[in-house]
């Protein structure tokens, strides 16, 4: 066990290095076409960019701690749907319907007025440069390390897609309730690895859930309080207080209980008591053995957590993503440009 765990910890540190490096665009859903992502892109055309980015970020979450959680997931929810091109962030209008109606993000996704003062603003500093997918990459980066998680270099380059899909919102992104294989399925379509599913889990160090999308951990069929065995009773119990077997659906939870805005391997240790608040968390301790003992060495050292949920968020940021001549840059997140 030691040795697995000591193995997993050199080859992570071996290839964290790529992460400073720039990326050949990964074979994600909807392939790719080629092209370079890297870091410098906007270092002429806008040399302000991620300051930009990073001071609004800054400034949403002493505002609201809960906002890091909140565009930490809008660029993990664009990117399992159609790539990385922000279309999630577009609006319903004319032959689009918005990625914002379907099951993961109706009344859930949140973040967006976020990321329009962040479009602003970039927008008078360098006009029709920087593309919303790459904002939401950003963000995603520096929420992540406002609140005490890793860095790493965000490689640039991404347009914006003329599109959204619904029926992919509603069918690609990972459900609370999922199985645990259906869950891997859905990273593997992405070009995503069990590595990755339990690394990226991690990101539910921060935020909030409703009360929806774990009731059915806490009662069984005819309403009853008998938790889901692989829940801990205690924590059942005082989840039950605040979310009823009706009503209180919205009412929200903190993902990690012990450090709710901290980012911190708490996540993975509050598995290992049984206390994961989601079915799609606790199943990775319950229901494959690989995956098992990732929880266990992340939740045994922070730094091997950290330097792969850098690598894997480069990665998932490689996920299809339009370049070159594909897509556009929109002059407005919310709607295309017009022709």
């Amino acid at each position: 066990m030691a040795r697995s765990r000591s193995f997993l910890f050199a080859f992570a540190l071996l290839s964290f290095a790529s992460v400073c490096f720039s990326h050949k665009i990964g074979s994600g859903s909807g392939g790719s076409n080629g092209g370079y992502l890297y870091p410098q892109f906007y270092d002429h055309s806008c040399p302000r960019a991620q300051e930009i980015v990073k001071s609004i970020v800054a400034k949403a979450f002493a505002k609201e701690a809960r906002m890091a959680a909140s565009l930490l997931r809008l660029h993990f929810h664009d990117c399992f749907v159609k790539g990385c091109d922000a279309s999630l962030l577009l609006d319903s209008s004319g032959k689009i319907a918005s990625e914002k109606r379907s099951n993961p993000n109706r009344n859930s996704a949140r973040g967006f007025e976020v990321i329009d003062e962040i479009k602003s603003a970039l927008e008078k500093e360098c006009p029709e440069t920087v593309s919303c997918a790459d904002i939401l990459a950003i963000a995603a980066r520096d929420s992540t390390v406002i609140t005490g998680g890793p860095g790493w270099e965000v490689p640039l380059g991404r347009r914006d897609s003329r599109g959204a899909s619904l029926s992919g919102s509603n069918n690609d992104i990972p459900a609370p309730n999922n199985t645990f294989q259906t869950i891997l399925t859905k990273f593997k379509r992405q070009g995503l690895d069990i590595v990755d599913l339990v690394a990226l889990s991690g990101s539910h160090t921060i935020g909030n859930s409703r009360c929806t999308s774990f009731r059915q951990r806490l009662y069984n069929q005819s309403g009853n309080a008998k938790p889901d065995p692989s829940l801990d009773a205690s924590y059942a119990a005082q989840l039950r207080m605040q979310c009823p077997r009706s009503g209180g659906g919205q009412n929200l939870f903190f993902l990690d209980f012990v450090s709710p805005t901290k980012f911190d391997n708490h996540y993975f240790k509050n598995l290992l008591a049984a206390k994961g608040l989601l079915n799609s968390d606790q199943v990775l301790l319950t229901k494959n053995q690989q995956s098992a003992e990732l929880v266990k060495t992340y939740a045994e050292n922070s730094q091997l957590f950290f330097e792969q949920f850098a690598k894997s968020m480069v990665k998932m940021g490689n996920i299809s993503p339009l370049t070159g001549s594909r897509g556009e840059i929109r002059k407005n997140c919310r709607k295309v440009n017009r022709n």
